[in-house]
This record gives structure tokens, sequence and C-alpha cells, in this order.
């Protein structure tokens, strides 16, 4: 039964599903999706509210969140009951407006990693909705479970990361292990590497602990509830994990990983690609902005029914705001390439769109300076007769300094200054490792009409200038005086 909604004071920074938020387009909606894994009946059911109560599209998010927008009025009493039987809403309303659960789309299917991470997502989502307590739990609190597959989110800034290796233990022989990593320090620096080496069965009793210490210390603070990584600068990381260690048992392993051989690319997300299970595979789908309409939804569900339902019905969301169709039998890949064609979708990771990333801009938000999914996708059309990618380019439109869309470093940002003008920044990383910001200002000033000219050059002068076609567009600029790219 649904239980009576009683929101967090920090809740109303972030939109859920019992609290949709106001925006510039109607009240937007953002659904938890634990790990990214939805199943077909699922998929079909948002397809219908987007319908019945949105705008007739749904977003995928940078957390694989779905995203129904230009809702007219909140969803009522028998929709989000009916949402929970789908177990598509959380059953505890109190803890609705915490971030979804990280982990690799391809978990349980890559055939690199070293550890299926499903089983650890479904019981930390389980237990948060088990505790009203973690409602006081910021808004923003964010948790991944990195595998070590081939399909990496271990470098996506969350407050807590744990990311498998292999290890050797003298008289033990080897094992798989979880390394715990912690946000701290400055906004947008690297997650610190505390020590701590977990095995699986260890990981979600320190996770508890974890938010247990949060929990404790910010008890009797009053307005909106901190980020982990602020507590953790107060206490300092030492004294935050003895506490923890008082709640819980673990002990700093003097542990040497195992290097392990293996191709870790996020662009194995897209395109075709061969499963862990033999003559199965999965196909990354490559959307315009995240964006699906209800339709196009509709024939997804139809294609996961009948190619890979005798294995999973399961449809997978990406961080990357994209989709993967799962246990594609060999045989029919042609055929479901030719349907995914037939739905306005593309699986090519050299498409433009594979990279590219928005944030709703002034038509959905506030406080977007410019708009930015439009520009983004007539940059794309721009692009796409002039410049033929053989590597992802990640190009982010950002209508103000949040940057909402994407919290990681992009190869490529467009900050919206105004509504005619963007600033251009180049990625880059520091000798330290540490990517800064939005990396570097190329240009202040650049209006929307000068700025496919732009990019276009740059991109022509990476593939121009770069060692070879391996080398990423991070990679080359890394090493390159920015300044020559746009001089060619």
């Amino acid at each position: 039964m649904l239980s009576e909604v009683k929101t967090h004071p920090t809740a109303q920074t972030c939109p859920g599903l019992f609290h949709g938020t106001n925006a510039q387009d109607g009240i937007l909606s953002r659904l938890r999706i634990p790990g990214g894994m939805i199943n077909s009946q699922q998929f079909g059911a948002i397809a219908d509210i987007a319908d019945d109560w949105g705008s007739g599209y749904v977003e995928i998010t940078n957390r694989a969140n779905i995203q129904i927008r230009g809702i007219e009025q909140q969803l009522n009493r028998d929709v989000l009951q009916w949402l929970q039987e789908l177990g598509l809403a959380s059953s505890n309303p109190d803890v609705d407006h915490l971030r979804n659960i990280m982990t690799s789309p391809t978990a349980g299917i890559d055939p690199y990693e070293l550890i299926d991470t499903r089983s650890l997502v479904e019981g930390w989502h389980n237990y948060i909705i088990e505790r009203s307590d973690l409602g006081g739990l910021s808004p923003k609190f964010s948790v991944c479970f990195d595998g070590g597959g081939q399909v990496t989110v271990g470098d996506r800034l969350n407050d807590i990361t744990f990311a498998a290796m292999r290890v050797g233990d003298i008289g033990s022989g080897e094992n798989i292990y979880f390394r715990l990593y912690l946000q701290a320090g400055e906004k947008g620096e690297p997650s610190q590497d505390t020590g701590i080496l977990l095995l699986p069965e260890e990981c979600l009793p320190v996770l508890a602990a974890l938010a247990a210490v949060y929990l404790e210390h910010i008890q009797g603070s009053y307005g909106l509830s901190p980020r982990l990584r602020e507590v953790v600068n107060h206490l300092g990381l030492t004294t935050y994990l003895q506490k923890v260690g008082q709640n819980v048992s673990f002990c700093y392993k003097n542990l040497t990983p195992k290097i392990v051989t293996r191709p870790r690319r996020q662009e194995f997300h897209q395109g075709i690609h061969p499963q862990r299970q033999s003559g199965l595979f999965y196909i990354g789908l490559v959307l315009s902005l995240g964006r699906l309409e209800s339709w196009q939804i509709r024939g997804l569900v139809n294609l996961a029914e009948r190619y890979s339902s005798k294995y999973s019905s399961t449809i997978r969301l990406t961080p990357w705001q994209n989709l993967l169709l799962t246990h594609i039998p060999q045989t029919a890949i042609a055929e479901v390439e030719r349907e995914i064609n037939n739905l306005g979708l593309s699986c090519a990771s050299t498409n433009i769109k594979s990279g590219l990333v928005a944030c709703s801009g002034n038509r959905g938000c506030i406080a977007g300076a410019t708009d930015t999914k439009g520009d983004a996708l007539k940059l794309a059309e721009y692009l796409e007769n002039r410049i033929v990618l053989d590597n992802r380019v990640n190009i982010h439109f950002t209508g103000c300094v949040k940057s909402c869309a994407q919290s990681h470093q992009s190869d490529i940002t467009l900050l919206g200054v105004n509504p005619e003008n963007y600033q251009v920044y180049i990625g880059q990383i520091n000798s330290d490792g540490f990517s800064d910001g939005f990396g570097y200002l190329l240009d202040e000033n650049v209006t929307f009409g000068e700025l496919p000219g732009l990019i276009e050059k740059i991109l022509q002068v990476y593939q121009i200038k770069r060692l070879n076609s391996t080398e990423s567009f991070r990679e080359f600029t890394s090493r390159y005086q920015v300044t020559k790219l746009i001089l060619i």
C-alpha cells in the first residue's frame, strides 16, 4: 500500500517521483532505476505515463535515472501505487529523493569483469527502502559499485565508490576485493583511496556504517544536508573512518593488486559487443541527448521481448544517457540493428551524438542561460555532414556553472553565458591526474553562429595532429598546446 508521503526538507533540491519539481516546461518527475536495470514491462509502463501525464517522451539522466518532463499536475495516488506494484516506485517515499545507485550497465555480461555487482546494488537498494532514517542523507549521497570490467564507472564522481580488483594474499591464493574510495577535499577532486580493501560480503555493512556516521554527525542541523565530502573534510578522513570502525569491523589490508591487462573504455557501452555468455551479444544504442519518444520505448520493449526474453528482457540504462539491449543471439544481430534504425536510433559509436550531452537549458530550467538542447542538436546536424569521427568525443552543453547534466569534466565544455553566447573549455588532465573545473578556457565569448565552425576546426586538428587513431581527445589535448587547436 502507498504510505503517506513525508518529504524530507533536503528532498526539495532534487526531483523524485513522490515530489516532482516545477520546471520551465511543467513538473519534472524522476524515477530511480537502481543500477539502471529495468525490465520490459516496467519500460512499457513508463511510456504510458509519458503519454498520459507528460509530453510523450522521457530522458535518461547521467545517473541512469528516467525523467518525465512536461507533467501538468502531480501524479495521483493510484498512479503512484501502480508504479510501486511494478517496482518502479519506492515502497518508502521518505527515501525517494536519494541519488540512484550506480554500477556498470554491463554488470553480469561483461567478459572481462572481475565480479558481478548487481547483488550489491540490489542489497543497498533494499537496505535504503527499509530505513526511513536514511531520508536524512543528502539528496546527493551517491554510491557506486565498479566490477572491474571493460565498461568502467569507477571514474565517475560519487561520494562512495567500491572498485573491484584482483589481489593475491599470501597463503590463501587469489581473491577479489573492493577498494574503498571516498569523496574528500575540494569539489570535483578525484575520490580519495582510503587504503581499505573489502571482501564483497563486507561492502554493505561498511556502507551502512558510513551512512550512520554521516547521519550522526548532522543531527540537529537545519536546512540542506551537507555533502558527505564536507562532513569528511570537517572530521578528517582518518577520524571519519575511525568512527565507522566503531560500528563495523574492517581492516587495512596490505595486499598488492594483480595487474590485469584488459580493455577499459567507456565506448564499450556503444555498438555491438560479445557477452560473457557464449553466442549472445549486447547492443549499445546512441540516443539523442538521452531522449526517447514513447513510441520508440515501445519499439525497444518489443525488440527485447522478441529477441532476448528467452534469457532476459532487461533493458539497461547507462550513465552516458544511452541504453543497452542485451542477450541478443548472434543470428539476430543484423535484423535487430535494422529495427533499431527503423526506430530512428543508432548503435554506431562514431555517431557525433554518442558523446553529446546537454542539460535542459532555458527551455526547462530557470537557471539555464541558453537553449542547450536545441543548440546541441543543431551542432550535431552541422558536424554530421562535415566530419567523421573514429573516436568518441564528449561535448557537453551546460546552461550554467552547476553542470547538472554531467558532473565530470568533458572533452569540450560549452558553458552558456547569455541566450546567444558560450564560453568554450577544453578538457585536460593535469600532471597530478586531476581534471580541474571545466578545463582550459579557449574562448570566453563565442556566439552560437560561430560555434559550429570552431568545433569543426578543433576536431579536425585533433584528427590531423594526434599520434595515432587510438589516441583519445583528452590524451591529445593533455600533450598538445591547446591554443593551436584552432590554427590549421
